[in-house]
């Protein structure tokens, strides 16, 4: 059968995202604490990485922000919203112009691996929810990429059978668990290479 839907993630695809040591190093400095000490620091308040799958709440992160690095009210409040900067980075127009292109003709969807406050946050700059008909958050359906049961969630939401969808990720574990399940997933790796790939795989 034809390709009917196409899906795309967010960080490291819709959004260029840089390195997080950009901004946590204004905070190492900031807070006058080693790398060490401070990543340590970093580790202790979501070890088991909870915040992924819904199992903790931004508000949970928030308050082992505050608890690990002494945090007043106003500078967890600020830390918060220089992590959402940095989560949400830049986006790229060229690959979300050609998203928005592909309906009515295609369905269109976003798989990503999130944290609670993500929607809320890229709702706010960037409109997702405008931009494609479905959207899968794995801290709102408490299972992450690469395992396989999102991407059978995301052929659900978007009434397609695996073989009908394509999905471009930046990250290779999760673009073979997508082959895994049968979608036609690609590596991205730039925005010219990854709309040739797609609109081959449309041809």
């Amino acid at each position: 059968m034809a390709i009917r839907a196409v899906a795309f993630d967010i960080g490291g695809v819709l959004e260029r995202v840089g390195d997080a040591d950009v901004w946590l190093d204004v905070w190492r400095a900031r807070l006058r604490l080693e790398s060490g000490d401070f990543d340590d620091r970093m580790a202790q308040v979501d070890p088991r990485g909870l915040i992924g799958t819904g199992k903790m709440t931004e508000g949970e992160f928030r308050r082992g922000c505050l608890d690990a690095f002494g945090f007043s009210d106003a500078a967890a409040d600020e830390f918060m919203a220089d992590m959402w900067d940095w989560y949400c980075g830049e986006l790229d127009t060229e690959l979300v112009d050609y998203l928005r292109g592909l309906r009515p003709a295609y369905t269109t969807g976003i798989i990503s691996n999130s944290a609670d406050g993500a929607r809320r946050e890229e709702q706010l700059r960037w409109q997702f929810e405008q931009l494609v008909d479905e959207i899968v958050y794995s801290h709102e359906v408490g299972v992450a990429k690469p395992d396989r049961r999102i991407y059978e969630l995301a052929c659900e939401r978007l009434d397609v059978a695996p073989h009908e969808l394509v999905f471009l990720d930046d990250v290779q574990a999760c673009v073979d668990g997508a082959s895994a399940v049968g979608i036609h997933a690609l590596l991205h790796r730039s925005t010219l290479e990854s709309i040739t790939a797609i609109n081959a795989l449309l041809a």
